[in-house]
């Protein structure tokens, strides 16, 4: 019987790699969710097996199968419903569902049984794993409300630096010394332990920007794998242990590659900060703007071989994207060849961009990434960009003073002409202007990013 399950196990395993390495490509990232789907439901049934032959209460089991009954129906409504512009916040609660697991198991099986019947290495991970949990559940529920625009960034931060830093100290005294303080018993220390845990995971997340909550998304959600596979080894569950080393690993390698594209090592992130520059803090050069009209970059359009479509969160806050497609469909019968150029970081979330345009059915061989296209921009004959603004900005490149310096960006000042489709003059999530904006081939086009493309479309129709 244990050979069968472990056999089973080993068969779900091999689904989530296979379903990892198929979310790396856009195309396959669907057939991914549905394979790694597919081995979750097979060592979920598996445990239920396990757990049928070593006779577990009848009542336990009721309980069991209605929780995921209620889960199931509730996260199906709230992955129908959700908008794309907030998905972040979607997967930021679901990550905070996962750390609060961890963090209950901690405390059922601390209070099941006494800590002289369990062994040293047994505490350590029960502990562990609910501290990792607890603060992944608040810090995710503070991302959240971040993301959601509910609670709004804390500019005096130097309080909340000095009481996560004591709490920390705390934290690390505890789990070093609880389990040698006789007086104490483990059942009360675990609840001191999770309490403490929550206030940590609120500190360590309050003094983040919003803009970079994405960042600790990620982050979060590799820790709550870290708990995940701690429980595996409580529980001796050997699916549970290699799906909580696939999502630690996997979170973790996604926090340092988004860090990486946006030139900002992961401690300064979390700090909260951007880089200040190597010269005068806030001297910033006036910029002329050029103003176009919707005929003026229709014609521009109509007229060019080949055009590039950069989007950003603006795109995804409009819901531009089936405009986007319909321009695209326009442009394809006048025989232009036309790209969307994404960047890691474009919207809320890697991947955000990439869905945002599959759900206009917009094929992902139009999709380019920015490293394949970055040293042809100057081929393009006009560049639209949709919503995006530091992704674009050529301080990064040509400006050691601006804090975005060293920044990977589209270089879409090198292409023959640029649009810039905005709102208004606001800067990006850096709060640093865009010297794109004055360029001699950039026109801005100002108005809401979904009416101005439909404009578009009527205006070539039109010519």
């Amino acid at each position: 019987m244990a050979a069968f399950i472990d056999a089973g196990y080993f068969v779900a395993t091999l689904t989530f790699v296979g379903g990892l390495k198929f979310l790396s490509s856009p195309a396959k990232a669907k057939s991914g969710n549905i394979l790694a789907a597919i081995g979750m439901t097979l060592a979920v049934a598996l445990t239920f097996y396990s757990a049928l032959t070593n006779a577990l209460p009848a009542i336990n089991m009721m309980i069991i199968l209605g929780a995921i009954g209620i889960g199931t129906v509730v996260g199906k409504l709230m992955s129908s419903r959700v908008e794309m512009t907030g998905m972040p916040q979607l997967v930021s609660l679901f990550n905070a569902m996962g750390g609060g697991c961890a963090m209950l198991l901690g405390i059922i099986e601390g209070q099941q049984v006494g800590v002289s019947s369990l062994p040293l290495n047994v505490q350590l991970l029960l502990a562990g794993g609910l501290v990792i949990g607890a603060a992944s559940l608040t810090g995710s529920m503070v991302a959240y409300f971040k993301l959601a625009g509910k609670l709004k960034d804390n500019r005096n931060r130097a309080l909340i630096y000095m009481a996560r830093t004591s709490l920390v100290l705390i934290l690390g005294l505890l789990i070093a010394f609880s389990f040698g303080l006789l007086p104490i018993s483990f059942v009360n220390l675990i609840y001191i332990l999770a309490l403490l845990s929550l206030l940590y995971g609120v500190l360590f997340v309050w003094p983040i920007g919003g803009a970079d909550m994405p960042v600790v998304i990620s982050l979060l959600n590799s820790l709550t794998g870290v708990a995940t596979a701690l429980a595996g080894l409580v529980y001796a569950n050997k699916i549970m242990i290699a799906g909580g080393i696939f999502v630690g690993a996997a979170g973790l390698l996604l926090t340092l590659l988004m860090c990486k594209a946006m030139n900002r090592s992961l401690l300064k992130v979390l700090a909260g900060t951007f880089a200040k520059g190597k010269g005068a803090a806030g001297v910033t050069e006036e910029i002329h703007i050029k103003e176009t009209s919707s005929a003026e970059t229709a014609m521009q359009l109509a007229f060019a071989q080949k055009v590039a479509i950069i989007p950003g969160y603006g795109l995804a806050v409009a819901q531009a994207q089936h405009a986007c497609g319909q321009l695209q469909k326009i442009l394809e019968e006048r025989g232009v060849e036309l790209h969307y150029i994404i960047h890691p970081v474009a919207g809320r979330m890697p991947g955000h961009m990439n869905v945002l345009l599959a759900e206009a059915n917009i094929n992902y061989d139009f999709l380019k990434e920015m490293d394949e296209v970055n040293d042809e921009m100057d081929q393009y004959d006009l560049v639209v960009i949709v919503g995006a603004n530091d992704v674009v900005n050529p301080s990064a490149e040509n400006d050691e003073n601006s804090p975005v310096y060293g920044m990977p960006i589209i270089r879409a000042y090198q292409s023959k002409q640029v649009v810039v489709i905005k709102r208004g003059m606001s800067t990006g999530y850096a709060g640093v202007e865009n010297t794109l904006f004055g360029a001699d081939n950039c026109n801005l086009l100002f108005g809401d990013a979904k009416a101005t493309l439909q404009d578009l479309v009527g205006q070539l129709k039109l010519i």
